[in-house]
């Protein structure tokens, strides 16, 4: 539609006024905003008369499209693949590395995984971050090295490439400056427009509430993954969510060297860490099934298990590295390539006795204050602090178990970091009670 037949004002002032939108309208503004014909202000003002009164299914349906066909859409239909294209995306958390287990795991599996992530937000890590610690690994390959590391891996990690969803970048940064980033709707469409543009056969959504996650209270963290799951299958997407705990780390690393290094020992057998697993392994199963590689999700999770034990998920690792331009040997000489703190000091508690709760948010925070995050976009990261061996809920600390292990640029930076772990983690003499690692699944089961 020509973006004469509207002026931008009266969508702005009928969104405003709580009315419902076009399908024509909704893609005038998109359209508007991928070509800059209009203003920054305009979107600004778009984006918070969403933010007040949001937008129904349609609406929902019709922005995320829209911006799914601002750029190129990948097609798979020619290249070869052994099984379909699928993927996950996580709503964020500490210590949440499973996307470098689960991407390899699939790939072993016969899926093809071309998995566009982020880098941190908030007090969340990034996959992305992460991946940048292993030294010559390219998270912005060209298309062509994308679709030639998901043939030859199975699997390819990176980030949004210049071609796929432009509208979305430039909302996104507006959205970033002007306290909009929270609206349900406006989340929806960020994140399956690129999912939509990356050609995927298969989506899970791994949607986290709890102390660590964006959404502290279950029930927002219920209505993302409906509404993600519920416009994703009306855009002809097959999805599925898993909503999991974020109270406390997710594994025992947080921090970006460290979680690649954990997730590389889960994928080569050398540690087993049940929460992490727990997710990695529930998430797999479900996709499998969700992209009709196993008939269901228990089968998917058995298949999952069995290429992990077998080795074969930590080859589809390694060469998914070595074709992004990291080291051939990473996964064998992990330690020579990966950077090491300076300083490396284990925080004893207050008292000793069972963790019964983790404030997991401040340690995200905490992480950012190493220099492990970015407080500015433009903020470089120490990709060798964070925290190791971190203790979880219901596990007893002392004399002979500390909170964790600091890994600190210096004395005084690892000493600021044992305050907040400290206020951080509550502990008690009483064993708390257990939680469900996933407490609910949305969508519907595969047929």
């Amino acid at each position: 539609m020509s973006e004469g037949n509207f002026l931008p004002q009266e969508i702005i002032r009928d969104k405003r006024d709580g009315k419902t939108l076009s399908d024509e309208e909704v893609e005038f503004m998109v359209a508007g905003l991928t070509s800059s014909a209009i203003s920054e202000g305009q979107i600004a003002a778009f984006a918070m008369a969403v933010f007040f009164n949001g937008m129904n299914m349609a609406e929902r349906v019709a922005l995320t499209r829209a911006m799914t066909h601002s750029g190129m859409i990948l097609d798979w239909s020619n290249a070869g693949l052994d099984g379909p294209v699928l993927d996950k995306h996580s709503s964020g958390g500490i210590g949440d590395k499973v996307s470098l287990i689960l991407a390899p795991i699939l790939a072993a599996c016969n899926a093809a995984v071309p998995m566009i992530s982020g880098r941190g937000l908030g007090h969340t890590g990034g996959t992305l971050d992460k991946l940048d610690a292993i030294p010559g690994y390219n998270t912005a390959p060209d298309l062509e090295v994308l679709r030639n590391t998901v043939k030859k891996a199975g699997c390819a990690i990176i980030g949004q490439t210049a071609e796929l969803v432009p509208a979305d970048r430039r909302l996104y940064a507006i959205r970033d400056v002007t306290a909009t980033v929270e609206s349900l709707s406006l989340i929806t469409a960020s994140i399956l427009s690129k999912k939509l543009a990356a050609g995927l056969d298969g989506l899970i959504m791994d949607i986290k509430f709890g102390s660590g996650a964006f959404a502290t209270e279950f029930e927002n963290a219920l209505e993302l993954a409906e509404s993600i799951v519920s416009v994703a299958n009306n855009a002809g997407l097959p999805c599925a969510a898993l909503l999991t705990d974020m109270n406390q780390c997710l594994g025992r690393n947080a921090g970006t060297a460290l979680e690649v290094r954990e997730a590389v020992d889960h994928l080569t057998g050398n540690v087993h860490d049940e929460r992490l697993m727990g997710v990695t392994l529930a998430l797999a199963g479900e996709l499998l099934a969700i992209g009709g590689v196993s008939a269901t999700a228990s089968e998917g999770r058995a298949s999952a298990e069995e290429v992990l034990s077998s080795g074969q998920a930590a080859e589809n690792f390694s060469n998914m590295v070595t074709a992004l331009g990291g080291p051939a040997d990473f996964i064998e000489r992990m330690d020579d390539h990966l950077p090491e703190a300076a300083v490396m000091r284990d925080i004893a508690p207050l008292r000793p006795g069972i963790v019964t709760k983790v404030d997991a948010r401040s340690l995200g925070l905490a992480i950012i204050d190493l220099g492990g995050g970015r407080r500015r976009v433009e903020d470089s990261i120490n990709y060798s602090v964070g925290f190791s061996n971190t203790a979880g809920i219901g596990e007893n600390v002392g004399r002979y178990r500390p909170l964790c292990t600091v890994h600190a640029a210096s004395d005084s930076d690892a000493e600021r970091a044992a305050t907040v772990i400290r206020a951080a983690v509550t502990i008690s003499d009483e064993i708390p009670a257990s939680s469900p690692l996933v407490r609910q699944r949305v969508g519907t089961a595969p047929s």
